[in-house]
Formats: structure tokens, C-alpha cells, sequence
């Protein structure tokens, strides 16, 4: 009888300690992605401030983690999305999102130099996200074609941003016959 009342006790309790995470949970699912943010924030401080909670409940600090990530690079807040990225746990993919954001810089980024920098960040984060989630067959696409634009890139640094994606269409030799689609 008083083992059933701790944990219900301790179960109340929690349920009202990761009340924030459950209220951001709503917001994201209503589409109020600010105050889903603001919310899973406070999640992340009631988890930061007791270390052993983070550990003990590591799948729901992971989860407003993954969620915050989301948010941020949905929300094209790139800078904040990389920041964040450096502070969470492996479970919430913090090496694929970084990839992610610095790949948005590379795109938008008008000078060359920055832009292969940028792009060459994507592609170490793309590489370390394969590493950690080596079956994640969507990690290995983004990782196969930064790794091919980058390459690209380092031949023909001058390509304007708009055009930054055509570089991944092979491009017929000079002199060569056009290739004849059928169907």
C-alpha cells in the first residue's frame, strides 16, 4: 500500500515537474511553434538544473532536445539551431540539425570563400550524424550530396547561390550528343 502511493506520488510529481514539455507538446501540435519553443525552453532548464533527472529521463530530455532543434531550424534561426546543437545529447540528433543549418548558410551565403566554409561545416556535422545513426538512410543522402557539392564546389567556387544546385546535374561534355529521353 505505501509502495503504491510513492509511485503514484513520484509519478504525480513528475507529471507536473514536465509540465512545460507537455504544454509545448500542444503548442507544436497546434502550430504555435514560438510558444512551443518558450515552453520546451523551460523544459530544458528544469532538466538542466538537476542533473541526475537529465540522466534518469534521458528519452525525455532527448525529446526536448530533438524537438527545440526542430523548432529552431524550422523557424530558420540557423545561428541558434547550431548553438543548441552543441549542447544536446546524441539522442536528439544534434549533429544532423548543425548539418542542416550550416548547409541553409552555405545556400544563402553570397561570397565564395564563406560559402565553401560553410559547406564544408555541413558536410563534418553530415559525417559525425552518419556516425552516430549509421543505418539512418536520409542522414547518409544529405551526407553523399554536401560531400558531392562541397566537391563541386572546390572546382567551380564562382557558382552563384541560385545556382548552387545545379552543380549536383552532370553536365554533357562539350561535343557530345544529347541524350534522347523516351517515355
Amino acid at each position: 500500500m505505501v509502495l503504491a502511493l510513492v509511485a503514484g506520488s513520484s509519478a504525480l510529481a513528475y507529471a507536473r515537474w514536465t509540465r512545460p514539455a507537455a504544454d509545448a507538446d500542444a503548442a507544436l501540435a497546434d502550430g504555435r511553434y514560438d510558444e512551443a519553443l518558450a515552453s520546451y525552453a523551460r523544459a530544458e532548464t528544469r532538466f538542466d538544473r538537476l542533473a541526475a533527472v537529465k540522466e534518469f529521463f534521458a528519452a525525455d530530455y532527448g525529446h526536448v532536445m530533438a524537438s527545440q532543434l526542430w523548432l529552431l531550424y524550422r523557424l530558420q534561426r540557423y545561428d541558434e539551431t547550431i548553438d543548441k546543437a552543441q549542447r544536446a545529447p546524441e539522442g536528439a540528433l544534434p549533429h544532423f540539425w548543425s548539418g542542416c543549418a550550416f548547409f541553409e548558410k552555405a545556400r544563402a551565403e553570397e561570397k565564395p570563400e564563406p560559402r565553401l566554409a560553410w559547406l564544408t561545416r555541413a558536410e563534418e556535422e553530415f559525417r559525425r550524424a552518419v556516425e552516430a545513426a549509421p543505418d539512418d538512410w536520409d542522414t547518409k543522402f544529405d551526407f553523399e550530396m554536401v560531400t558531392r557539392l562541397a566537391a563541386e564546389l572546390r572546382k567551380q567556387p564562382k557558382t552563384p547561390p541560385n545556382q548552387l544546385m545545379q552543380l549536383l546535374r552532370p553536365q554533357p561534355k562539350p561535343g557530345a550528343k544529347p541524350v534522347r529521353r523516351v517515355g
